[in-house]
């Protein structure tokens, strides 16, 4: 450390790299007890004229490290005032003291510390020592001296040991006053970014690295709060409800910062062509897919009553991911207010995921520019859905240049990737996503080159339906194939009961739709019997309960293969196969019901064959008999076309009946 000489020839110049390097290491290595008594405003003790001298102390004593005289006071005196230990009369009498050596560097600036002594001289010491404290630990923060304070809070807030006498130095050893330090440091952070992002393109892109070091300090205020957070893991209360909302506030502000810095550098992307002439344009083309995707969309399970069974609420991927955040709910979060000054004023100041063709004041996908596209994603929603953000962002740059050369702008995407630590895979998967979603055949058809080499467990589960709708289950099953239906995995069908089912549907009708009939079966089978393991049979009639069940798995995918049989005129293969007696009672309501909703169709002659060739003669007479009572009152309100088609369907199952009866009862005869 550097000694304050008796009478200095040579002052080192403010704010030399030598003196700030000296006041970091001693910052770096010092006792952190001892930190706050560096913080701490002390006045001389000595004694003038009957009274104390009363000025600042600037310097320690060199003999016993006491903050007690003044420089002045320091030379003439002999002894501390604190603890009477003689003060030699040669060499160094007297260090400058740490919050003096910063301000010395340059590290605290001298009007800080003007504005501190008027209001100590008019106010409340305790708010001064707090406020010098402070700026001890925003020199910490802003020379990445971070985990100082993370050991200021494990080694001296939550240190029992740690105790004083003195009220104001006892103040100071709370953990309340990093907190105070944490909200005053991200708010001024928040305030001096805000002002660049107000100043232009220009102004913005010079202070460049100004931003990276804001980044790196709000990265450094997160850690903190995660420890304080952490040390307090078994309270349940306001404060932590408030370091919790802190810290949420500070990821978004970083997270946003850094999107923000990487849309700097490359101007917002507004030196290069979009692939559509202007907004409106792209927003119409939008609204379409959307439309072409719901007109293509399959029904989801059998039981229209229960809004549960769709998995996906979106349409569309870019749809669905939105939904996701719980961007509209962020909106309406008053608690976020604090990193509002972030967003652009042209930014939308309302979000809406859900895309719908009506010209409502509410914006939607697509973005209107960049900035937007930030605002929108990195300061509203979850933190912790900075993946997803991410990958939005991805797809807004696909959509925006897809069919527009590659050297135009494919190297976006190797410097986004390399600058948020983006896989390959999840590039190309934020295309595919693109691309499906398009309704093009050209983007079909991209896509369909592509999934091969990112199918794999995690694929999106959606991707595989899409296929479907889009009359490629040739494709839909080799995503499939690749991982996406192996359930094998137990925690799945535990953790998730109706997304389990609803790939497992996707699944059945893949095979069925690419005619792979027994290999649908042997998967329906396969899922039903490890559902039946993993979940006891409840008879409690509730809903909740009911869904949760084995049956209701059962039942919902046996008449899902036979609805997609029915539709594809697959029912004389499936009645061939080996279906128990719990799957029957879902396959004979589904070809009962299709027989009384198309009797025109033989689906219900097909019910009685499956009895018959079981050799359940009762069963497939009853089931004649109620259908024959069925198609006499049908009969009464049909045209003569359909009342004759009917009539043939009535009569070939008769003849079908009574011959098998008559052979019956004619071997049974025999027999005896």
């Amino acid at each position: 450390m550097e000694a304050l000489p008796s009478s200095p020839r040579h002052p080192p110049k403010y704010g030399s790299a030598v003196v700030q390097q000296n006041a970091l290491e001693q910052l770096a290595s010092i006792d952190l007890i001892e930190l706050c008594k560096e913080a701490r405003i002390e006045h001389c003790r000595a004694t003038r004229d009957l009274s104390s001298c009363g000025r600042y102390v600037h310097h320690v004593l060199n003999s016993c490290g006491h903050a007690s005289l003044c420089a002045e006071c320091s030379q003439r005196c002999d002894v501390c005032p604190i603890c009477r230990s003689p003060i030699p009369d040669n060499g160094n009498r007297v260090w400058l003291r740490l919050y003096y050596k910063c301000i010395e560097a340059g590290l605290i600036s001298k009007q800080h510390d003007e504005r501190f002594q008027e209001k100590e001289d008019h106010g409340n010491p305790v708010n001064t020592d707090v406020q010098r404290l402070h700026s001890l630990f925003d020199v910490a923060l802003q020379n990445n001296l971070t985990p100082l304070i993370c050991h200021y809070i494990t080694d001296i807030c939550l240190d029992e040991n740690a105790v004083s006498s003195d009220p104001l130095l006892a103040f100071l050893l709370d953990e309340v006053v990093i907190k105070d330090w944490c909200k005053r440091a991200v708010n001024a952070l928040i305030s001096e970014i805000g002002m660049i992002y107000r100043s232009g393109l220009e102004m913005m892109q010079s202070k460049l690295s100004q931003l990276q070091k804001f980044a790196a300090q709000l990265a450094g205020i997160n850690s903190v709060l995660e420890v304080m957070i952490a040390s307090f893991t078994e309270a349940v209360s306001a404060h932590v409800n408030d370091l919790h909302q802190l810290i949420e506030n500070t990821l978004k502000a970083k997270q946003h910062l850094e999107a923000m810095i990487w849309c700097i550098r490359h101007r917002f992307i507004q030196d290069i062509c979009s692939r559509y002439t202007d907004y409106e344009s792209w927003s119409s083309d939008v609204i379409q897919r959307k439309a072409s995707a719901e007109a293509r969309k399959w029904p989801e399970f059998f039981d229209k009553q229960s809004g549960d069974n769709e998995a996906n609420q979106g349409t569309l991927f870019i749809e669905q991911a939105l939904q996701n955040l719980g961007i509209e709910q962020s909106y309406r979060n008053e608690e976020e207010a604090a990193i509002s000054c972030l967003q652009n004023e042209q930014s939308s100041s309302m979000f809406c995921s859900t895309i719908t063709a009506d010209h409502s004041s509410l914006n939607r996908y697509p973005f209107k520019n960049l900035c937007e596209a930030v605002d929108i994603l990195f300061l509203h929603g979850a933190s912790d859905m900075v993946i997803a953000k991410q990958a939005i962002l991805l797809y807004y740059i696909f959509d925006r240049h897809w069919t527009r050369p590659d050297s135009e702008w494919r190297y976006l995407l190797d410097d986004f990737a390399a600058t948020f630590g983006i896989t390959i895979r999840t590039l190309l998967e934020c295309l595919v996503f693109c691309l499906l979603d398009d309704h093009s055949s050209e983007a079909l058809e991209e896509a369909c080159s592509l999934l091969p080499k990112i199918s794999s467990k995690e694929t999106h589960p959606k991707i595989a339906q899409v296929l479907l709708e889009r009359h490629r289950p040739d494709m839909a099953l080799v995503v499939l194939k690749s991982g996406r239906d192996s359930f094998s995995a137990t925690e799945n069908i535990e953790k998730d009961g109706i997304s389990s089912l609803s790939e497992a549907v996707t699944a059945v009708r893949v095979r069925i739709e690419y005619g792979h009939l027994t290999e649908a079966f042997m998967y329906h089978r396969s899922y039903c019997s490890r559902v039946k393991e993993q979940r006891a049979a409840d008879m409690i009639h509730s809903e909740d309960t009911l869904r949760s069940s084995w049956v209701y798995h059962i039942e919902v995918m046996t008449t899902e293969f036979c609805t997609v049989c029915i539709e594809r005129n697959f029912v004389d293969k499936m009645i061939d196969l080996p279906w128990d007696s719990e799957e029957e009672k879902h396959l004979h309501k589904s070809l009962f019901d299709s027989a009384c909703e198309m009797p025109t169709k033989p689906f219900g002659s097909l019910l009685v064959v499956y009895y018959l060739r079981r050799y359940r003669y009762l069963e497939a007479y009853e089931v004649d008999h109620n259908l024959q009572r069925f198609e006499q009152k049908k009969l009464e309100s049909s045209t003569e076309e359909i009342a004759s088609k009917i009539r043939t369907i009535a009569q070939w199952r008769e003849n079908l009946v009574v011959s098998t009866f008559l052979l019956y009862f004619l071997l049974g005869s025999r027999m005896h």
